[in-house]
């Protein structure tokens, strides 16, 4: 009885993401990581979902996850175990790393495979790239590992970790992640990710990664990029030949002397010129910082890449703050919770899982109900999907598809209204409260 409680608590928590992470598939990569394991309470399959439930509820302590497990068994004819957190801690330090980065990059790689050539943009897959930070527990190994800002006092801030990730413009799934230390520059934890990308795709990205050297790079892999200019390019770009108007091709000369980031013999293989593309238009909307754009991209065909489909793919490229803002304040990833970085690392792969998993709902939402997946709210999405785990742990098997229709059903009722050139001071209105900053370690204010 309690071997069939546990297959049987394994396979429910997965039913509702069974399309894109069935238990099969989280045991083929077990076998192909040749990982063996006893069949335990917290077995591999039983601790990734409880994992995976952990960082998608707004309780992501340890206790709470256990609780959820508990809960579950008390309906079965099985020995209730202790509440401790010991065995799940325990068993969450056994689960790989690798296997949780195996699982995240399929499932962002599964649903961009599930994306209509109509869905795209000028039938390419269009990758979009940011940087961002996420803090940790401070702990001498997260400090050593991801040390805190240089510009604050020892003991009076928290090991911060920054990271790149890949975002699909047509499903906002995350589909790569880079993990470095603070002040690592955003271009070289890009160069990180290049290896990530598949022959056509389009990169979309801001200023902070025009660069010669990975304008060709990524040309060199088949893919093609669509970036803002550096103001610091200005004198490198020479003649031009009109095509269209505010568009013209240009020559970009190669720098005089070899950047920071490269090696001599890296600097020394770029070729001395490149042909790119540039575009100029402006922004005259009531509240916009930025008054006129510059773009750079090696996409040289106006016939299939017009000036138009340019402008609006950069305007799309908000959409890559939107999916961060999805992760750290809709999830909860800008704050972690784990004290060792092998654990924050984890934390980071399964949040960006389940990220992806509640995009696929969204996906499988949308194409079921013909509503735009990406007109579907996340953090509805993550409310309703939470309110129906008890109900795929409950039902009889033969009710678990229809329960499933019925959540996809009603995750179309949240859609995110259309607000074209929306426009939201920079201000903040609730004061904070009037403690003083920390200006000491803890351990010294106390003897104060």
């Amino acid at each position: 009885m309690r071997k069939f409680s546990l297959d049987k608590l394994s396979i429910s928590a997965g039913l509702p993401f069974r399309e894109l992470l069935p238990q099969a598939h989280i045991e083929q990569q077990l076998k192909k990581l040749s990982i063996k394991y006893r069949n335990r309470l917290f077995n591999p399959v039983v601790t990734l979902w409880t994992f995976l439930s952990q960082v998608l509820d707004a309780d992501k302590s340890c206790h709470h996850a256990v609780s959820r497990v508990i809960a579950w068994l008390s309906t079965e004819n099985v020995e209730i175990p202790s509440t401790s957190t010991s065995a799940y801690s325990q068993a969450r330090k056994r689960l790989p790393e690798k296997l949780l980065e195996n699982l995240f990059k399929d499932s962002g790689k599964n649903l961009s495979d599930r994306v209509k050539l109509s869905s795209l943009w000028c039938g390419r897959q269009v990758i979009i790239l940011d940087c961002s930070t996420v803090s940790m527990p401070d702990t001498q190994a997260n400090q050593q590992a991801y040390p805190q800002s240089g510009q604050q006092k020892k003991g009076c801030g928290f090991p911060i970790a920054k990271i790149g990730v890949f975002f699909s413009l047509a499903t906002g799934a995350a589909t790569a992640v880079a993990i470095d230390i603070l002040n690592t520059n955003d271009i070289k934890i890009a160069r990180k990710l290049y290896q990530f990308l598949r022959p056509l795709d389009v990169l979309l990205g801001d200023s902070a990664f025009c660069s010669y050297a990975d304008f060709f790079w990524i040309r060199q892999r088949s893919c093609d990029t669509v970036i803002r200019k550096h103001k610091g390019r200005c004198q490198q770009l020479k003649g031009g030949f009109i095509i269209a108007n505010n568009d013209k091709i240009v020559t970009w000369r190669k720098p005089k002397t070899c950047p920071r980031g490269l090696t001599k013999a890296e600097f020394a293989a770029l070729p001395k010129t490149q042909k790119v593309r540039e575009v100029f238009y402006s922004i005259e909307q009531p509240g916009f910082r930025t008054q006129s754009v510059s773009l750079l991209t090696t996409l040289l065909d106006i016939d299939a890449f017009s000036t138009l489909s340019l402008t609006q793919l950069y305007r799309s490229r908000w959409n890559v703050e939107l999916n961060i803002k999805h992760l750290k304040t809709s999830l909860g990833m800008d704050i972690l919770r784990c004290k060792t970085p092998d654990m924050i690392r984890k934390e980071i792969y399964a949040f960006l899982l389940v990220y992806n998993l509640l995009r696929s709902l969204m996906w499988d939402a949308g194409t079921t109900y013909s509503t735009p997946p990406l007109r579907l709210s996340l953090q509805g999405t993550r409310q309703k999907f939470n309110n129906f785990i008890p109900q795929f742990l409950s039902v009889c098997p033969y009710r678990v598809s229809q329960i499933y229709q019925t959540l996809l059903k009603v995750i179309v009722h949240k859609t995110v209204p259309q607000r074209p050139g929306r426009v939201e001071p920079r201000v903040v209105k609730r004061r904070p409260k009037a403690y003083p900053w920390m200006q000491q370690p803890r351990s010294v204010l106390r003897q104060v």
